[in-house]
């Protein structure tokens, strides 16, 4: 894969949204910035600019110049502190964004002899602040800009994005879904709760504020405490998947996180047994002339 860095854009005064810390609101139980970084938690160096704030994982803080002074101000002061050919840029705002977008991104900007690629939202429109830039392009269109123009500040990014040779990716529907406006707010609140998504997102939320990287078959968990609730007691389904995971916790203790994930699985399994064969003995019980 193509090591790249990552700029998140954190600044603005967020006005449509009365002034409020739009990086800092929570969608799905988790702060924007947070579910921004989550999906480029592999860069060589994330770096923030913005004000800071507590943050998921640890990034590099800057600050454009003047503050508020814009996106391409923002940009120019995050790049100074990358060193890698490629630069995945975001805005902190993105409730949507997966990890598949930012792939097929680095793909693309990595394919030839172009200077990035960015996405385009399904009107067709450019989103210069869900994309990839080569850095040496980049460099050379910043400072020319800033040479002809004075400064960065206050600058919009097609001026950029005009100069360079792009790749344009379409991404999902959401993809490039940004968070303006209270309604933005709410309608991204409304979604992330919607059925067939819902437990994934709560997963997610609960890993991130327990501090947790396992990857588990949920599936399997979601079958255990319905075996248990079925063939013991409605109570037992939480119990049981609790007492999972502490023997989990306790077999992979000092291992790697997939040895964590197969002893939850092995803990389940054995759990999942003993649940029918609980229920195999209730029955048996309540039969005439059972053995």
């Amino acid at each position: 894969m193509t090591a790249y860095d990552a700029i998140v854009l954190a600044g603005g005064a967020a006005k449509r949204l009365g002034g409020a810390d739009k990086p800092g609101l929570r969608v799905g139980g988790r702060a924007l910035i947070d579910r921004v970084l989550a999906v480029c938690a592999d860069a060589g160096c994330t770096v923030v600019v913005g004000g800071r704030r507590p943050t998921v994982r640890p990034v590099t803080w800057a600050r454009e110049v003047p503050e508020g002074g814009g996106p391409l101000a923002a940009l120019g002061a995050g790049v100074r502190h990358t060193d890698a050919e490629s630069v995945l840029v975001l805005s902190a705002d993105l409730p949507f964004l997966g990890e598949e977008t930012v792939r097929a991104l680095l793909a693309a900007a990595d394919s030839g002899a172009r200077e990035g690629a960015l996405c385009t939202d399904p009107g067709g429109r450019d989103q210069p602040l869900v994309a990839v830039y080569r850095a040496e392009p980049l460099r050379r269109e910043l400072a020319l800009l800033a040479t002809e123009h004075g400064s960065l500040a206050g600058l919009p990014l097609r001026l950029l994005t005009a100069e360079l040779d792009l790749v344009r990716v379409q991404a999902g529907p959401l993809a490039s879904f940004d968070c303006d406006t209270w309604e933005d707010i709410a309608a991204a609140r409304t979604r992330i709760r919607e059925h067939g998504t819902v437990l994934d997102e709560w997963i997610t939320a609960v890993k991130n504020e327990l501090g947790i990287e396992l990857d588990v078959d949920t599936d399997v968990l979601l079958d255990l405490a319905r075996d248990a609730a079925h063939g013991v007691a409605r109570p037992a389904a939480p119990l049981t998947t609790f007492l999972v995971g502490y023997a989990a916790a306790m077999a992979s203790s000092g291992k790697s996180p997939e040895a964590a994930a197969e002893a939850v699985a092995e803990a389940s399994r054995k759990a999942t047994a003993l649940a029918l064969r609980w229920e195999e003995e209730t029955e048996a019980g309540s039969g005439s002339g059972a053995p």
